[in-house]
């Protein structure tokens, strides 16, 4: 994997959260937090990100909300699962695409140490 400074300053702040919640919230209280030791680490972001989707060049009603978009260009889904599948991986993916940004980060409070993974898309 390539370095990449932006990423690995999300996960070190992930990582904060889990250590000091540990596993067994819901979603929710961890992107709270998350957004909390974001914004210590003086990390930018948006929280709940609003893309709109579109098929075959028309603009559909339905959009979809990232959990954060970090440094306007990092996609980050939090989950609280007991592990990560493919179908976590191809909903980012389709993300990043609706998102038409490249990188993504998928973190994973549910198991006893945070589990992450990093996504790279070529348009």
């Amino acid at each position: 994997m390539e370095r990449d400074p932006r990423t690995y300053a999300i996960i070190g702040a992930a990582m904060e959260v889990h250590r000091v919640k540990g596993c067994g919230f819901l979603e929710g209280v961890y992107q709270e937090c998350l957004a909390i030791e974001l914004g210590l680490r003086s990390i930018a972001f948006e929280r709940e990100k609003e893309f709109r989707l579109e098929y075959k060049g028309t603009p559909l009603q339905r959009t979809y909300k990232a959990d954060f978009v970090c440094h306007g260009e990092v996609i980050v889904e939090v989950k609280a699962l007991p592990e990560l599948t493919g179908r976590d991986e191809a909903q980012l993916i389709n993300y990043l695409k609706a998102a038409t940004l490249h990188v993504g980060l998928l973190l994973n409070f549910g198991r006893q140490s945070l589990e992450w993974r990093r996504l790279v898309l070529d348009l």
